[in-house]
């Protein structure tokens, strides 16, 4: 019971641990500034909330509660937003539309700078995944609050990250995930792993440009489509193939590091429920999971190798 209470308390402004008889408190930072302090004992005493409406109010809440005071930013649109009106300074960033706004990373950095805050909070959504933009952050010498860019781009491409967890030993599913995407090669390659196989883009997500291949004669047409909806959605047509497994379990593993080079794992989720590839619900912990212990002995390796702590960054 205690830890489906502490998934469901995880703050997007820090995570709450039992301890003790009551629930403690600490903000993560991937930077080399963290909110505890960094190197040269330099407190985070500012943070700029780069989201809006429920989740930068939560990670507000959390901020207050810590002691630090917070920057919102908003659109034209969201003037009198309760993001807006919750936090202690607010900067306008641009139009309604969000890629000018809330996508826009250097007019975020820019009030970043201009309040003096010391760290960006990206929330989800929006910049959170963004490589480019954590990698923007760290160059201004602004703590991003978040794995650090390199993580997130090798983990944002699937191919990459498959090539990681075969390195650290972790078992995958059937598939060819390399440079090759000649046509002919990848029919090839999709006869070795035997059918049925999934067609899935190497970058985006939503369950987006994935296709579900029954036999030989239905993958050139699946494998177009799937690359056209790729190159549409996510600007990169390139694609993975994996053996097609019916009615798997989606089990997820949430992973909290620091700058220290500590990480644990917080359990898992089932996100088994979904339609269209998009999860409809998740639910922790996930019943009859017989080799949980080992799952999260792999996801601390994963979490190792991908170096998403700040002092592996």
């Amino acid at each position: 019971m205690a830890s489906a209470i502490l998934r469901r308390r995880i703050s997007l402004g820090g995570v709450r641990r039992w301890s003790h008889g009551c629930w403690r408190e600490k903000l993560f930072s991937s930077s080399s500034a963290a909110a505890a302090g960094s190197e040269e004992g330099r407190s985070i005493e500012k943070i700029l909330v780069a989201n809006r409406g429920e989740i930068a109010c939560r990670i507000m809440r959390t901020a207050r509660r810590l002691g630090i005071r917070t920057v919102a930013v908003y659109s034209d649109a969201d003037r009198d937003a309760l993001h807006v009106r919750s936090a202690d300074e607010a900067v306008r960033i641009g139009p309604p539309p969000a890629r000018a706004s809330y996508l826009d990373g250097a007019a975020i950095v820019e009030a970043a700078a201009r309040t003096g805050a010391q760290a960006i909070h990206p929330g989800y959504g929006f910049l959170s995944e963004s490589a480019d933009f954590a990698q923007l952050c760290e160059a201004k010498g602004l703590t991003f609050i978040g794995p650090p860019a390199s993580a997130i781009r090798d983990m944002g491409d699937k191919s990459a990250s498959k090539k990681i967890m075969g390195s650290a030993g972790v078992p995958l599913v059937p598939g060819y995930h390399g440079d090759q995407q000649d046509i002919d090669f990848l029919k090839l390659e999709a006869d070795k792993i035997g059918y049925p196989i999934l067609i899935k883009p190497t970058h985006g997500g939503g369950g987006k440009g994935m296709r579900i291949v029954q036999g030989p004669n239905e993958f050139v047409e699946s494998l177009l489509g799937a690359q056209r909806e790729a190159a549409a959605s996510f600007g990169v047509d390139t694609i993975l193939l994996e053996k097609y497994i019916t009615r798997p379990r989606h089990i997820e593993v949430q992973v909290f590091g620091d700058k220290h080079g500590n990480v644990l794992h917080l359990y898992e989720r089932d996100c088994s429920l979904q339609r269209r590839h998009q999860k409809i619900i998740e639910e922790a912990p996930a019943v009859k999971l017989a080799a949980s212990l080992l799952l999260y002995r792999f996801i601390l390796r994963i979490t190792y190798c991908i170096s998403i702590c700040a002092a592996k960054n």
